[in-house]
């Protein structure tokens, strides 16, 4: 996994986490935080304890199949939630 964000954040390519727990790996906490740093002219992120390039196309998603997620405060301001939860009153209305 590591890997393969390292190039989707080099490329600029957006890249979907899928099946989310409440729990993230400690890699990610740079990409959640966005600690992006400008050094010249180019963007630079450290990712699994190495600075790599970062691309502004780069975008993260992530989704849960869990009903009713609990996640940290510390998570929870590093993200924004939407909850798009279907259910079958909403389909009537």
């Amino acid at each position: 996994m590591v890997r393969v964000l390292e190039n989707c954040i080099i490329l600029g390519t957006p890249v979907i986490f899928e099946d989310a727990t409440e729990t993230f790996d400690p890699n990610l906490d740079s990409i959640l935080s966005k600690q992006i740093e400008k050094k010249g002219n180019e963007l630079f992120i450290k990712f699994a304890d190495k600075p790599i390039n970062f691309n502004t196309d780069f975008k993260f998603y992530i989704t849960t199949k869990m009903p009713s997620p609990h996640y940290s405060p510390e998570i929870c301001v590093k993200l924004t939630l939407l909850n798009f939860q279907v259910t079958p009153e909403g389909l009537m209305d």
